[in-house]
């Protein structure tokens, strides 16, 4: 059985930092793509970063560009989002997920249960 379980949600100041987690369990996701989306309450899910198989390639939404870095370890089966300069607006319930290397949800297959970030001012 597959599992993306996320983790380092939680609440912080704008500015402040946070790192997310997600570790996948019930297969090798090594030659897979991995994402990040979020989706705030009353909002659509929204793309915020993505990571190709190798880790060689990145790509992130226009909002969260120089402030968020997403990275994978193979060997642990796991991808991180390092959230910097956090602000009020990106406060949102943050998804992991496995696919193709895409900005489009429907290009990914497996997903976690989604960790709570939330930026007060």
């Amino acid at each position: 059985q597959v599992q993306l379980v996320e983790s380092g949600g939680g609440l912080v100041q704008a500015g402040g930092s946070l790192r997310l987690s997600c570790a996948a369990s019930g297969r090798t996701f090594s030659r897979y793509a991995m994402g990040w989306f979020r989706q705030a309450p009353g909002k659509e899910r929204e793309f915020v970063a993505v990571i190709s198989w190798s880790g060689g390639n990145t790509y992130y939404a226009d909002s969260v560009k120089g402030r968020f870095t997403i990275s994978r370890d193979n060997a642990k089966n796991t991808v991180y989002l390092q959230m910097n300069s956090l602000k009020p607006e990106d406060t949102a319930v943050y998804y992991c997920a496995v696919g193709g290397y895409s900005v489009d949800p429907s290009r990914f297959d497996y997903w976690g249960q989604g960790t709570q970030v939330t930026v007060s001012s």
